[in-house]
């Protein structure tokens, strides 16, 4: 049965040591490419729920988390089917760039973060990533 409440999920934008940021495309955006994230468990903290989620997606350990946006996603139609999720997302790094997909990511690449807009990005990671573009403006 569907739950007739938004569902809060983690996801985060992950600079590696390249200074280039992980973009990943699932299935489940119709192709499009997103951030690595996904929902939160029950009585599981914000930041331990996004450190489980890039474990088990992407095989990634994350350091320096830090709080990005909120977003909503109202019946979205780029998500496979209608969902109202809260996208509570985060700006993070990574000591690594070795990706050990699993069974949701089909492809994924660390591109500049200003070469990111260039790709058929979900609204979500778009909104994501003009933030994190915004926010670094000025700093090298």
């Amino acid at each position: 049965m569907e739950s007739k409440h938004p569902i809060p999920t983690v996801g985060a934008l992950v600079r590696g040591p390249s200074g280039r940021v992980l973009i990943v495309r699932t299935a489940k955006w119709q192709g499009r490419w997103g951030v690595p994230g996904g929902k939160i468990e029950w009585g599981e903290p914000l930041e331990a729920a996004l450190k489980r989620e890039f474990r088990e997606e992407v095989g990634l350990e994350l350091s320096n988390i830090r709080y990005a946006m909120l977003l909503e996603g109202r019946f979205d139609p780029q998500f496979y089917r209608p969902m109202h999720f809260l996208f509570i997302n985060y700006f993070a790094e990574s000591q690594s760039e070795a990706i050990t997909p699993n069974e949701e990511i089909t492809e994924w690449a660390w591109v500049a973060p200003e070469e990111a807009p260039s790709y058929p990005l979900n609204n979500i990671t778009r909104t994501l990533i003009e933030g994190y573009l915004a926010s670094t403006q000025g700093h090298v």
